[in-house]
């Protein structure tokens, strides 16, 4: 027999009728249709709107994007100074330079690394006998691999053997030869380089997200172990160099000359932290972070540069008496997830609790051009767990995670009603996507602080080196820009009045995604599904917005009892919206 539907349309018709109770109680009208944050957000809205132009942001992105950046190398360093150069003339004073009474500053973190730096600079791939290289790093500079050893000045000339399978490898004689495959991995073929005297390896490895027979010159970059006592290259190919050599492959023997010269030298990791000093609450805090690293300029040129006109129009606003923030604004550059974590961990060397972090990674992307959408990730919810109705990972994709990993907080809520509305006056579409994980937000949700992923997917240029500066949007720059400055600004100053309209926002974004999730679930059990799972997809949407609702307190004195007692109600409201 068919479960019934009973239940669910019973707790639909209940969940209206206590959520009726609770819109009531906090005096919210036309929820739907206006924002209950609207209030609070339009003076900001006001305020940054006319500031952001995107010039900065988008100067910054043709400077950094011009380099192959990896921690501690001459790209990455430069745009550290570069940072450092604009906070000044924005009128951040380097810390050690740096009195009481200034609240802009900047520090440059140096530390050693584990492992020498690498850099690229110049490679090509020469089919002998042909007139034309078949790759040069002048317009393909992810064809060398990441820690690649330089070839001698001349080059190196051998046979390609074409590599088929794995089981094929240990029945070749590779001594001497140049190793290619298309079905092989790197780590696989590296063995036979290492031990059987291959002098070394092409590769072909392009996701299908890329598109490779549309986008025939992209090279997507690829790495291997850095071994100082085996030095190895090994190079990468686009769709098109393969195809020609898979054709020059079956017409009979085929030798190619490699050519390449890399750097790999000792240098030490930086990192640029600028802050602007609460006025009331300096030891509160919300942090922006944008990694340096990844030699595009989507990723990551545009994080970099949309932060720092972030941090030059705060300092401006401030100066020229327009805005005042109660508590301290971090913006943060270096190396993705390591210096993040770092930042976190060093509780030493900052005063400052972290209250929120915010990763802007890939945030400028022309989408007429590259595809896919701007995306907000959000902190673990249920969706991650039961992704369903217009709820959809992107192509980076997630694991299923388990109810004991959700991490229920106003934030998620709050970023994309701020940048809803930026979308709705900038005619810009914003999407979210359930917790994957990658990016700068990880280490801050691993350290319990509230932390969520701006960015864009799925680019058809990710990672490769078609991602340049033709694909990046000074539109784009300003709208994740402004909506970020205006989320960060109503955080830093909340008060009372914030809290109220932060409850009516939550209590909003329950009775919508309730409302959904009864109608999912109903025509989930009509169709053969379970109504006890449904009944625990429904509960632990109920959960996470109580619990959602209850983290607003972070924003309350505990001294005010009023308000803490309204959100008691309001959760009491939420949880009672489903019988039992």
């Amino acid at each position: 027999m068919r479960p019934s539907s009973d239940l669910i349309q019973l707790s639909y018709m209940y969940l209206k009728t206590s959520f009726s109770l609770l819109l009531l109680v906090l005096s919210i009208s036309s929820f739907a249709q206006n924002a209950p944050l609207q209030k609070v957000t339009d003076p900001y809205f006001k305020l940054v709107r006319p500031e952001f132009k995107g010039d900065l942001a988008y100067e910054t992105v043709a400077f950094v994007e011009q380099y192959w950046r990896i921690a501690g190398n001459t790209g990455f360093n430069n745009t550290v100074y570069q940072i450092a150069v604009k906070l000044e003339s924005a009128g951040y004073v380097l810390e050690e330079k740096a009195t009481e009474s200034d609240r802009f500053t900047y520090r440059i973190e140096n530390r050693e690394m584990r492992q020498p730096t690498w850099e690229p600079v110049s490679a090509s791939l020469k089919i002998v006998g042909s007139n034309e290289n078949l790759l040069s790093s002048e317009t393909n500079r992810n064809m060398i691999y990441q820690y690649s050893s330089s070839t001698p000045i001349e080059g190196i000339t051998g046979e390609v053997i074409y590599v088929e399978n794995k089981d094929a490898l240990s029945e070749l004689e590779v001594t001497g030869k140049i190793l290619f495959s298309d079905q092989v991995s790197y780590r696989t073929l590296q063995s036979a380089v290492k031990d059987k005297g291959a002098l070394g390896v092409l590769t072909y490895d392009m996701p299908s997200y890329l598109q490779p027979e549309k986008n025939t010159t992209s090279i997507q970059f690829r790495g291997l172990r850095h071994d100082e006592k085996n030095p190895a290259w090994a190079i990468a190919l686009s769709f098109e160099a393969k195809e020609k050599l898979k054709a020059e492959l079956a017409r009979g023997k085929v030798e190619v000359l490699v050519k390449a010269e890399t750097k790999i030298y000792e240098s030490e990791e930086l990192t640029v932290v600028a802050n602007v000093k609460g006025s009331d609450l300096p030891l509160e805090s919300l942090v922006f972070s944008a990694h340096i690293q990844e030699p595009g300029a989507n990723d990551n040129a545009t994080g970099v540069g949309t932060q720092l006109e972030m941090a030059k129009i705060t300092a401006e606003l401030i100066k020229d008496k327009k805005l005042d923030l109660k508590r301290t604004l971090t913006f943060l550059w270096g190396d993705e997830i390591i210096s993040t974590r770092r930042y976190i961990q060093e509780k030493d060397k900052r005063k400052a609790k972290i209250n929120w972090g915010i990763s802007l990674d890939m945030v400028g992307e022309n989408t007429d051009v590259t595809g896919g959408t701007f995306l907000i990730e959000k902190m673990p919810d249920p969706s991650a767990i039961w992704t369903r109705g217009e709820d959809k990972h992107s192509e980076w994709g997630g694991s299923p995670m388990t109810v004991d990993q959700m991490k229920p907080h106003y934030l998620n809520d709050f970023i994309l009603t701020n940048f809803e509305a930026q979308g709705e006056y900038a005619d810009w579409v914003v999407k979210t996507n359930p917790f994957e994980g990658g990016s700068d937000h990880t280490p801050f949700l691993q350290a319990d602080i509230p932390g969520l992923l701006l960015w864009h997917f799925t680019d058809q240029f990710y990672h490769t080196d078609n991602d340049r500066l033709d694909k990046v949007s000074q539109k784009t720059m300003v709208n994740v820009g402004t909506a970020a400055l205006v989320s960060a600004y109503t955080l830093l100053n909340a008060d009372s009045k914030t809290v109220n309209h932060l409850m009516s926002m939550i209590a909003a974004k329950a009775h919508i995604r309730l409302l959904t999730e009864v109608q999912l679930s109903k025509k989930a059990i009509t169709e053969g599904g379970s109504k006890e799972d449904e009944q625990k997809i429904l509960d632990t949407w109920a959960d996470y917005y109580v619990k959602a609702m209850d983290s607003i307190k972070d924003l309350v004195p505990a001294d005010d009892e009023k308000t803490l007692r309204r959100i008691v109600l309001a959760k009491e409201s939420i949880k009672a919206h489903i019988l039992q």
